[in-house]
């Protein structure tokens, strides 16, 4: 690695031979021209561009062994060379050269733009062609052609960049194409990092690059602890090759939304370049991450932390800066006022509604909390809230007992709800209406079971399934919990007494459940003399409500406090 020479150019400042070794396929791009257009086209006043690295190997004075970016430069020189129709003082400072293709070079510096149909029966010159009539019928859709022409020479010139990646003479070129082009990318942004720390003449001594070539390993392999990932992080970690990544997006501020691909890399090169201490910049990046793992470690730490960050109250990066230049003390009172801050809606918990679309984000925010405090707050230190679990199966929001039958709205559906219930039944005092089973039976087995039929059945089952028969609690918060989201219609819309069911299975075998979702299916918050099994019922709702206030008591004294950041 300490022999690549690493650098964004201009692609107007490309110049040399390049030769096309014979181990690599022809040219073949066809719709990836018209993107390139599309993105050089775009890009607006003050915003530059990256393209993915050419890598190249040098084999003489100006000439090197193009490995990887022979499609993109091929292209580039074509619109290049178009472009020149129309500024015929522009130049093109670069050539390429196939080994087993001869007369490619000759074809691409004779294209005649105004005698394109010409046959072949070489695929090289056909593609050669296509992508030649996708750039002229690109052009002829512009404005006005001549303009367009200016705009993107000034932008190649000026604005879009390559990342020259150049490989030491004595490099396997074969064995390094291979795996470029295998699945095994390695010049995403942290490779390119990495290269630029560990590459030749960047100022940093052999001693100092193993260094920091062991500690990167050491970093990337405990950053695949999916629990320490998860805790600092609500992304996928599949959206990026090596998890070491994000802590260099995070450090280099990158925004969500970024459009230049290579934005890291670059703040990266350019600090490079600004600081004389080189390795210094390493240090930083270290000390980042020994913070990160010193929060996750302190058991208060990272419950509050975890809890800001999956519940999108506070970024990573908001928190880092915040806890520059305080004292432990000072931070840890802060993230106690920034918590209960994520929480104070301004308005009473009993006013808040499933129903309404700005409360449904305050519940699940309030559930979330709930259950990481809970965690929190036992004195085994050993116990953790699974951010992981949570994050990985997309927990939200449900009605512990459902009494209305939104999302059936077919006949199957219908009758696996039917079904369902009908066990349930079987374990309650259903005498005052004895007819029910034999209905629900009838009822699945009629091919022409309408939604009125199905509705009026509906209600009499969760008539019979609810204490107190009352649908004024359906949407408020003594009613909901965080459920595993289903494709299952039936089950989302079931009374307390199914999902209990469920629930209780999947605790069998031993899958993931909220533990306040456990508790409140296992009824834990219900006084022992009110606790009833089957139903979800006032006194459940009550306890419910009660355990969440004393758990939540600290951040809600805060807010009656209003001492709020």
């Amino acid at each position: 690695m300490n022999n690549i020479h690493l650098e964004p150019k201009l692609v107007g400042n490309i110049e040399g031979e390049f030769y096309v070794p014979a181990y690599q396929r022809g040219y073949r791009w066809k719709e990836e021209v018209k993107m390139l257009l599309n993105d050089i086209h775009e890009i607006g006043e003050g915003k530059n561009y990256s393209l993915q690295p050419i890598v190249v190997r040098k084999i003489g004075e100006k000439r090197f062994e193009l490995i990887d970016g022979q499609q993109r430069l091929t292209t580039l020189y074509i619109i290049l060379k178009y472009i020149k129709e129309f500024l015929p003082k522009s130049q093109i400072k670069f050539s390429i050269d196939y080994q087993t293709r001869t007369n490619s070079r000759l074809f691409l510096e004779s294209i005649d733009f105004k005698n394109i149909d010409i046959e072949t029966n070489i695929i090289d010159e056909y593609f050669f062609n296509e992508a030649t009539k996708t750039i002229i019928e690109w052009f002829g859709k512009q404005d006005d052609e001549s303009q367009t022409a200016i705009e993107l020479s000034s932008k190649l010139n000026r604005k879009i960049r390559v990342i020259w990646y150049e490989v030491d003479s004595t490099e396997d070129s074969v064995s390094l194409f291979t795996r470029l082009n295998i699945g095994r990318i390695p010049l995403t942004n942290a490779e390119l990092v990495k290269a630029l720390f560990l590459s030749r003449n960047n100022g940093i001594d052999n001693r100092k690059q193993l260094e920091i070539a062991t500690e990167w390993d050491i970093i990337e392999k405990e950053l695949n602890n999916d629990s320490l990932w998860y805790f600092i992080t609500n992304e996928n970690p599949k959206s990026y090759s090596t998890r070491i990544e994000l802590i260099f997006d995070l450090i280099a501020n990158k925004q969500k939304g970024e459009r230049e691909k290579f934005f890291t890399f670059f703040h990266f090169d350019k600090e490079i370049k600004l600081k004389q201490e080189k390795s210094d910049i390493w240090t930083e990046i270290l000390r980042y991450y020994q913070r990160l793992k010193e929060w996750y470690e302190n058991i208060d730490l990272y419950h509050k932390i975890g809890y800001l960050i999956a519940s999108e109250s506070k970024s990573l990066q908001g928190l880092i800066n915040e806890s520059k230049d305080i004292t432990k003390t000072t931070f840890q009172n802060s993230l106690d006022a920034l918590i209960a801050n994520s929480i104070d809606f301004k308005k009473d918990y009993c006013e808040l509604s499933y129903d309404n679309k700005t409360d449904y984000g305050f519940i699940e925010k309030l559930l979330l909390l709930f259950n990481v405090e809970t965690i929190r707050q036992k004195s085994d230190e050993t116990m953790r809230f699974p951010f992981d679990k949570h994050k990985q199966e997309d927990w939200s929001l449900e009605h512990i007992h459902a009494q209305q039958s939104q999302g059936l709205n077919k006949k199957e559906q219908w009758a696996e709800w039917l079904k369902l219930h009908k066990n349930s039944l079987f374990t309650v005092d259903y005498k005052l209406d004895s007819s029910i089973i034999q209905d629900i039976s009838d009822a699945v087995n009629d091919e022409k079971l309408t939604g009125d039929k199905f509705s009026t059945l509906f209600n009499r089952i969760t008539t019979i399934l609810s204490e107190d028969g009352s649908i004024e609690y359906t949407h408020s918060l003594s009613n909901l919990a965080l459920l595993g989201q289903s494709d299952n219609s039936a089950l989302n819309n079931s009374a307390f007494d199914v999902k209990r069911n469920k629930i209780l299975e999947m605790d069998k075998t031993s899958d993931y459940i909220p533990v306040c979702t456990r508790r409140v299916f296992l009824k834990y918050y219900t006084p022992s003399e009110s606790n009833q099994v089957h139903f979800w019922g006032k006194a459940d709702r009550d306890g419910y409500v009660a355990e969440m206030d004393n758990v939540l008591r600290v951040y809600l004294a805060l807010i009656q406090k209003e001492i709020i950041l």
